[in-house]
């Protein structure tokens, strides 16, 4: 399974559970706001760090082959 493919998935479990968190916050059965405020930083943290994580080590992967297979000096 590539890493990409690993990463998408856990930005699509984040984002599931937010949208969760966040239309109970809407309806009124949620969290007090400080809290769902931190929630909201701390899931678009974890989408930004897990994509960038992600492409970095892809881009590194690549790069590598790319050395090994001669293209690049």
């Amino acid at each position: 399974m590539s890493v990409m493919k690993i990463a998408s998935i856990l930005v699509g479990i984040v984002v599931a559970l937010y949208s969760v968190l966040l239309l109970m916050q809407v309806w009124g059965a949620g969290v007090p706001a400080d809290i769902f405020m931190k929630l909201t930083i701390t899931a678009i943290v974890l989408i930004v760090a897990i994509f960038g994580l992600a492409v970095l080590y892809r881009e590194y992967i690549l790069e590598k082959k790319m050395h090994d297979e001669g293209y690049v000096d």
